[in-house]
């Protein structure tokens, strides 16, 4: 038996394609489950065009796909799951020592960086027909969210960045309720949503005009900016960054309010340089009280909070950040840039 899933050799950019694989191992988790939608983002399209990845131990492929949504085939008892559960699964998996964050359910913040990633560091990911997950890395999604829990991974992403962000911000003493999201992409859009549904004023930067995004920021509540950040008209108590520009990082510092925080959750794949003040940055950070830090992945805790938002979203919005979905076997679709994509996903059932 075999099943159809989207893989590459690691480190050989251009060998990404639909073949079949071996049925996935029990040793993979105990919930068997059909693959829905496979969420594409820069890192699969890194994986694909740029050799990035790692494959399993022993094997020469990498099953790719990290944000991933399935239906359950089969579950075993007291599992917490049963067939025909919507669920997603978790990326990172502990480090085997395990550090002291690993071993505390946080592998977000793994410190010596053996943790393994479904669909990118030496563990297939979810981008096949079938797949298996230990229950313990599967969130169950609202039945109701149908191919929109897609979205689960990246906004599990922005939960983690919120969580980080307002925790930090409680060291002020004065109450932070303006918030600026930089960058309309999924993970910009997925931010203002929680955003909004936390009570903030949410403005919303991005250099597009036209097209779907700045339709889809006002819909949500938010106030949508195009141009320099300079320019926005107001003071934000709270940023976060999801372009991964580094000029716009420094140039926040400048345009923020007085003991803000900016979480850093997008990064860019440039080499590019730039020169910067960093002796004016550094004093204007200090004299301001601004915190400015980094946020990547995301621990079990941050799946639940990105299940909840969704499931209080607006399912017609949601849907209208999937914008558009490729049959599996039209993959290389996926990876071509459309002027109204949002968010692209592989259909695994076609």
């Amino acid at each position: 038996m075999s099943v159809k899933a989207l893989s590459v050799v690691p480190g050989k950019p251009d060998t990404a394609g639909v073949r079949d694989h071996p049925d996935p191992s029990p040793s993979e988790g105990a919930l068997l489950v059909e693959g829905v939608l496979m969420g594409v983002c820069g890192t699969d399209i890194e994986i694909i065009q740029e050799g990035y990845g790692w494959a399993p131990p022993g094997e020469e492929r990498l099953i790719i796909g990290h944000e991933s949504l399935g239906r359950v085939v089969d579950a075993p008892a007291g599992s917490g799951f049963a067939k025909g559960d919507l669920v997603a699964g978790i990326v990172r998996r502990p480090d085997p020592v395990p550090c002291a964050p690993c071993a505390n359910g946080q592998w977000d913040f793994c410190r010596n960086g053996q943790y393994t990633e479904r669909g990118i560091k030496e563990r297939n990911g979810y981008g096949a027909t079938q797949w298996r997950v230990e229950p313990e890395f599967a969130v169950k999604l609202d039945a109701g969210l149908g191919d929109a829990g897609v979205l689960m991974e990246p906004t599990s992403v922005v939960a983690k960045a919120w969580e980080q962000s307002e925790k930090i911000a409680e060291r002020a003493p004065a109450p932070q309720r303006v918030a600026l999201i930089t960058g309309a992409g999924p993970i910009g859009l997925l931010a203002a949503l929680i955003g909004v549904q936390r009570g903030y004023e949410v403005h919303v930067l991005d250099r597009v005009e036209s097209g779907p995004k700045p339709q889809l920021v006002r819909d949500v509540g938010a106030v949508f900016h195009a141009g320099e950040v300079s320019e926005i008209g107001v003071q934000p108590d709270l940023v976060i960054e999801c372009t991964g520009y580094g000029p716009l990082v420094f140039d926040l510092v400048g345009v923020v309010a007085k003991d803000a925080v900016i979480c850093l959750a997008g990064i860019s794949a440039s080499n590019r340089k730039f020169a910067v003040g960093l002796d004016s940055i550094n004093k204007e950070m200090v004299l301001e009280n601004t915190v400015l830090f980094g946020s990547v992945n995301a621990a079990r805790r941050h799946y639940e909070q990105a299940g909840e938002a969704l499931a209080k979203a607006d399912l017609d919005w949601l849907n209208r950040l999937v914008s558009r979905k490729v049959p599996l076997s039209d993959y290389t679709d996926a990876l071509e840039r459309h002027d109204d994509d949002v968010k692209v996903a592989i259909d695994l059932r076609h």
